[in-house]
């Protein structure tokens, strides 16, 4: 089955960390030698084993207590395999989170169940829907210091789906849950007796998350091109790279961007061999008919392909990540994949208000704000709406004094 990718987000202190730990001790996931030094590090006065300690692993994580890294951590059952990203939960350390979730399937959102829904959970599920993902577990933690009480579980699942709507999630689970304890993480808690549903492990085993990657929307950009120049190779003209959707065959017609020029691919070479066709997520080295002049962070497409953007103009949702306000008319890094071109944010259509999760006019953006924003680029950019072709729909905003990531792109 497809490799889950899932990413936890909540507020500090709402046991993401723990949740991680209990998951991986109570499926038996974590390495004997690893579990020993675990135990001699806790300090839990009953004795128990702190198992926040397997994802917190920075010296100030641990001193403060807090997740600040994105900590991931790779596992597997018998029945699927899993890649969990720990983000940090303190709205200081946003943009960390928002790197944890751009590559993953799932978002679990923590929620306390003594606080309920907070600013920073619809902050969360905000970014979790601009990012692309379309499966969400509200995950109800610390019901046993609620007595837990059936009524509070239900009050914070009706909170959320008056509120979800606004949001892009295909599916919402809620399990009510303690991962301190240990109930309805792996197994069913007898100690939860009125709630019917799946722990959130099986729950995590048995969702389909794959996506169908459209024949239609073959998209490839060059990461690097490759000319020995030497007696061996001395012909040799090769472009490398993922397929970032669709796929590619020997023998197809395509057209590289943004210079428009058309050829056929004439070979494909994966691992040093020649393969007929690749499809998405492979590496591989595309050799074409004709000697084109194409540099890193081009794109190469299928001929015939009309969905792409080739302009020097975007609206796009901007995530804002730097202390200082973003900057109209200020010139900025634009990094979209390999390719960087310079960018004016010429515009500030709307905010997203994350406490009340809906659309407001704004004139400015602040550290954690997300706003609608129109774009300028110095020369065309092949870019896709986020919604169609996520990897080839995102970017990052750099400032080119100080070279600081100040923003997340998703466009439109």
């Amino acid at each position: 089955m497809h490799t889950l990718k899932f990413i936890t987000a909540g507020n500090v202190d709402d046991g993401k960390s723990t949740l991680i730990g209990r998951m991986l001790y109570d499926s038996q996931s974590i390495h004997t030698d690893q579990l020993g030094v675990i135990k001699q590090q806790s300090k839990l006065q009953t004795g128990e084993i702190d198992l926040s300690l397997i994802t917190d692993g920075l010296r100030a994580e641990r001193e403060q207590g807090i997740t600040i890294d994105v900590a991931y951590k790779y596992f597997a059952t018998n029945k699927r395999k899993f890649i969990i990203a720990d983000a940090p939960g303190h709205e200081q350390y946003t943009r960390n989170m928002i790197t944890g979730a751009s590559g993953a399937d799932l978002i679990v959102l923590l929620i306390d169940a003594r606080k309920g829904i907070t600013e920073q959970t619809k902050r969360h599920a905000s970014i979790g829907s601009l990012m692309g993902i379309k499966h969400a577990v509200v995950a109800i933690n610390k019901m046993d210091l609620v007595n837990n009480e059936q009524a509070v579980y239900e009050q914070i699942v009706s909170d959320f789906e008056t509120k979800k709507t606004e949001l892009n999630y295909k599916t919402v689970a809620y399990i009510p849950l303690s991962a301190l304890l240990g109930h309805n993480v792996v197994n069913n808690s007898g100690q939860i007796d009125w709630y019917e549903g799946m722990a959130l492990l099986p729950y995590l085993e048995q969702i389909s998350v794959a996506t169908e990657a459209s024949e239609k929307e073959a998209r490839f950009q060059v990461q690097w091109v490759i000319r020995p120049k030497d007696d061996a190779y001395h012909d040799y003209r090769g472009y490398a790279g993922m397929v970032l959707s669709g796929s590619y065959h020997v023998g197809q017609a395509v057209r590289v961007l943004p210079s428009g020029l058309e050829s056929h691919i004439k070979r494909i070479e994966r691992h040093q061999k020649n393969v007929q066709s690749a499809l998405t997520g492979q590496n591989v080295v595309l050799h074409l008919t004709d000697n084109l002049d194409i540099s890193r962070g081009d794109a190469i497409i299928k001929a015939d392909s009309q969905s792409i953007q080739n302009r020097q103009d975007a609206q796009s949702w901007l995530c804002w990540l730097d202390t200082a306000p973003l900057q109209l008319g200020k010139t900025y890094l634009l990094q979209h994949r390999f390719k960087t071109v310079r960018v004016k944010v010429q515009a500030l259509q709307r905010t997203w208000s994350i406490k009340e999760w809906h659309f407001e006019t704004a004139d400015s953006l602040k550290m954690n704000d997300i706003g609608q924003v129109s774009l300028r680029f110095s020369q065309p950019l092949a870019y896709d709406s986020f919604a169609d072709v996520a990897s080839n729909g995102c970017a990052i905003l750099i400032d080119d004094t100080n070279f600081n990531t100040v923003g997340a792109c998703m466009f439109l």
